[in-house]
């Protein structure tokens, strides 16, 4: 396979990715759920930055540092999340996002 076929490959894979944490974040009703489909998200995301990293030497470094930025922000916002999450059932004993009403504006 050549070159661009495989970076086609790592593409394919993080649009993929990608649709599938779209999906997910649109289709599922409670929180843990939600939160795996933004993982999946910024998956994708980092998947294409490496791919683009490998096959590009003009943007190899800046890549790399994208995908470890990326990397980063996932597992804060994990552990943010997890917080509320973990809050939110401790005062309503469910994760399900349509019961939160008392937190809209």
């Amino acid at each position: 396979m050549t070159d661009s076929g495989w970076l086609q490959a790592y593409l394919l894979v993080g649009a993929l990715l990608f649709v599938c944490g779209a999906l997910c974040m649109a289709t599922k009703r409670n929180a843990i759920g939600i939160l795996m489909g933004v993982e999946l998200v910024l998956n994708g995301a980092t998947v294409n930055f490496v791919a683009f990293a490998s096959f590009n030497p003009a943007f190899q470094i800046e890549g790399q540092i994208f995908a470890l930025f990326v990397i980063v922000l996932a597992a804060a916002e994990a552990a943010v999340a997890l917080a509320i999450v973990l809050n939110f059932y401790n005062n309503h004993t469910t994760v399900d996002v349509d019961t939160a009403e008392e937190l809209k504006g």
